[in-house]
């Protein structure tokens, strides 16, 4: 017996309709005026005009995946320009960031109702890449502010726009 509407045995979905989960970096961008980030009662990083950027890290991501989002950041034309379209990088705009590592992006829901963080990559690994894309946005220019590794943070900020966009690495949404 053949198969309906290009079924695959024991599937029952269409071969377009079969989702992979592909691990990737993953990161929240918002073009903010001003950005803080508070350990306690002492503030441990904070900006003026730029972006903030919650990063998370996967098992499996790489140096090549941190490279790829420092340039993405220090790129993305989510400023506006003299005709109020978004046009300008932080870079043109000189702009700062505040970089927070944050591995609940990490997180899975699809199954329950408690999320699930076995995607998080081991903390020494998450570490060293945050550290990495940090490094690389320091490269190109961009005065880097930073939250602290492994500890609970409050984080401030006033969205400009807003603008919040999200990215990934291996660029599955």
């Amino acid at each position: 017996m053949g198969h309906c509407c290009g079924e695959r045995r024991g599937l029952g979905v269409a071969p377009s309709r079969v989702v992979r989960f592909r691990r990737a970096v993953r990161a929240v961008i918002q073009r903010v005026k001003w950005a803080k980030v508070e350990v306690g009662a002492e503030t441990v990083g904070a900006i003026q005009h730029g972006s903030c950027v919650l990063v998370g890290v996967e098992n499996g991501d790489s140096s090549n995946d941190a490279e790829w989002l420092a340039a993405k950041v220090v790129g993305a034309r989510i400023f506006e320009d003299d005709q109020g379209k978004m046009n300008r990088s932080l870079l043109d705009v000189g702009g700062e960031l505040l970089a927070i590592s944050q591995f609940t992006l990490c997180g899975d829901l699809r199954s329950g109702k408690r999320p699930s963080f076995s995607a998080a990559a081991e903390p020494s690994i998450a570490e060293a890449l945050f550290e990495q894309f940090c490094r690389a946005c320091v490269a190109a220019g961009i005065h880097v502010e930073r939250g602290r590794f492994r500890t609970h943070m409050e984080v401030s900020l006033q969205n400009s726009g807003p603008v919040t966009l999200l990215l990934d690495s291996k660029k599955t949404f």
